[in-house]
This record gives C-alpha cells, structure tokens and sequence, in this order.
C-alpha cells in the first residue's frame, strides 16, 4: 500500500495553512504552522507569487494531503468524477469523503484520517458485518461501519467510549460512539465538506 511516510508537519508548512493530518497535536502550540509558519526549505521565507497553473497544483496538493492520496489513485477518483453526473468538482470530493478511513474519521472513531487509516488496515473494522481492511474501500448510502467485536477493548476504543459524551458528527452520518457503530446516511452536499480547497481549480488543472 503506497503511502507518504515523510514528515507531514512538513505538508502543512507548505501550504501555509493547518491541515490537522496530526490530530490533537494540531491543536496545541507544538504545531508546526504555529510555530514556523512559512514553508520548508531554504527557501521557505522568500516571497511567492503562484502563477494560474501554481495556484491550480496547490490545490490539487493540498486536496491530496488531506486525504492521504498519491497521484495515481487521485487522478483516478478524478476520472470517476468527471465520469458522473454532476459537478466534477463536487463529484470528486464525495468520492474522497466517501473513503472508509476518512468515514471512520468523522464518525469519531479516530482522532485523524491517518490514524482512521492504520486502524483500518490493520482490520479493526467491518462494513455491513464484513471485515473490510482496505482505507479505500467507498462507502454507499446505507452502509453500516462497525468496530469488530474482537477489537472493542483496545485502549484506543476504550478513549473514545469514554470521551464520546458531547462530541456530535456530520449530518451526512450517524455516529453512536458508546456502541462504536455508524451508519452512512447519504452522500455528503458540498456546504457539509468543510476542506480548504477549491475543487473548481483542480478541474481546471487538470482539464489543460
């Protein structure tokens, strides 16, 4: 499974903005937007000016990021977005926040996509009774998202059990964190996604 194993406080000082791929950290002052918030590199501190086509390439990089996405598999869901009905730009982001792992991140069930991610490969799910271990896997309307009995007492349920009291989730999903199960209700409306990208760049970008 292809993933980026670099440093991804890294990711977030380039696109000067945070994008919480560190969970709780990103909250506190450790974070490292917070503390050097300009980008990597020797660089790092001179002034840019992105061109159309820079603009357009950041936003695809930062979708990316986000979701925990290399370019093959991105270029893909883009594919299948421009294949349906519909705006692409949407189309491509309910495709991404249909993925298993960032389901299970918003339902609560992890404190950021790549946790929701390893916890998933490492088979602590299943989607409608079934065992799935694959973070790509698209969930449907309808779908059932489970923690597997032989995984409920780890120490990372067990936190999540005992601070589910006030935590609400997206309206697109139910989430009932004390019995650690969801339901996918529907897909999600653009105005429920709240990521910092500009899908219509990306269309752009790659309709040159």
């Amino acid at each position: 499974m292809a993933r980026y194993r670099d440093a991804v406080c890294r990711l977030c000082r380039r696109e000067r903005m945070k994008l919480y791929l560190k969970g709780e950290r990103c909250y506190t002052d450790k974070c490292s937007v917070v503390r050097r918030a300009y980008p990597p590199g020797e660089h790092g501190q001179a002034r840019q000016k992105f061109s159309e086509y820079g603009q357009q390439l950041r936003e695809k990089q930062k979708a990316k990021r986000i979701y925990g996405v290399l370019e093959r598999q991105f270029r893909r869901y883009f594919r299948e977005a421009d294949r349906r009905k519909g705006i692409t730009g949407e189309n491509l982001l309910q495709l991404l926040e249909s993925r298993l792992d960032n389901v299970v991140y918003r339902m609560g069930f992890g404190r950021s996509r790549a946790e929701a991610r390893q916890l998933v490969n490492h088979g602590h799910f299943e989607v409608n009774g079934r065992k799935v271990d694959i973070p790509s896997y698209l969930t449907k309307p309808g779908d059932i998202i489970a923690v597997r009995e032989k995984s409920r007492n780890l120490a990372v349920f067990k936190e999540i059990r005992e601070a589910s009291e006030g935590q609400a989730t997206v309206d697109w999903l139910e989430s009932d964190l004390e019995q650690l199960r969801g339901r996918v209700i529907r897909l999600p409306q653009r105005d429920e996604i709240d990521v910092p990208v500009e899908e219509q760049l990306i269309v752009e970008l790659y309709s040159r």
